[in-house]
């Protein structure tokens, strides 16, 4: 056992009853994972927000992935879209979501008497990430962090461990697509979903479409530009159906968190 996955467990164990945010990526499996082995299974809570964010399919994927694990898992409604300040879509929007969780996640915590964990690892440290924030003024946990993990240590201690998301792309919410000071709708969200879902079934799984009003800007792998140049015709029709005036690649390549380059820190 190496010594981060010693300080990983140590740290799961120290915190004797939890309540893991789980997103069904490979941070919060491992998390989950760390916990069943540190701690009694009925100490280890997976939460999962069934949210207008979160793409299609993904609530299905967190409960399968749970049974995988032989660990308890529930979903709990959020009401982020009621709160004006999170539609609104400035630069503190991951505040307004995290918090959403959180008012969720306390009570369900208290009644258990447990800590709610995160599955943040070091290098989610270094973004605008005021999310992260939210869940930690709130007393949140992250025992990766604690831990010292980055996220290739994350990838390569899951697939030591088996875990079948191992090498799962990050899948951060559709939010993330739409640039800030636009307004979030539950319909811009929608269309994004199924534009991504579009490129998923030629085979390209890590992608993002950005939303820009009438202009999509799709941004994959570099190693996946040319699959998208390949099915450039029947991209370009489908997406256009979902009301898109210009299907556009970007040929920098898939950037996760680029809208915040936009910001003025």
């Amino acid at each position: 056992m190496s010594t981060k996955e010693k300080r990983l467990i140590n740290a799961m164990q120290a915190l004797d009853s939890v309540v893991i945010a789980f997103s069904g990526g490979v941070d919060s499996a491992l998390v989950a994972k760390a916990a069943s082995k540190a701690l009694p299974k009925s100490k280890v809570l997976l939460v999962t927000a069934d949210s207008q964010s979160l793409g299609s399919g993904e609530l299905e994927k967190c409960e399968e992935l749970s049974l995988q694990m032989n660990l308890e898992w529930k979903s709990v409604q959020t009401n982020e879209f009621e709160n004006s300040q999170y539609i609104a879509n400035q630069s503190d929007r991951c505040w307004w979501c995290k918090s959403a969780l959180m008012d969720q996640l306390e009570p369900i915590a208290n009644q258990r008497d447990a800590n709610i964990v995160l599955g943040v690892n070091q290098d989610d440290l270094g973004d605008h990430r005021p999310g992260q924030e939210a869940a930690k003024s709130r007393g949140a946990k992250f025992p990766l962090v604690e831990a010292g993990f980055t996220k290739h240590d994350v990838r390569e201690l899951a697939k030591e461990w088996d875990l079948s998301v191992w090498d799962r792309p990050s899948m951060p919410c559709l939010s993330s697509r739409i640039p800030y000071d636009t307004k979030i709708t539950v319909q811009l969200l929608s269309r994004v979903d199924r534009a991504e879902n579009i490129l998923r079934s030629i085979g390209v799984t890590d992608v993002r479409v950005r939303d820009y009003k009438d202009t999509a800007r799709i941004e994959v792998c570099q190693q996946d530009l040319g699959v998208v140049l390949q099915h450039a015709s029947l991209i370009h029709h489908q997406i256009s159906d979902l009301g898109y005036r210009y299907v556009t690649l970007d040929l920098g390549g898939l950037r996760s968190g680029n809208l915040n380059e936009a910001l003025e820190l």
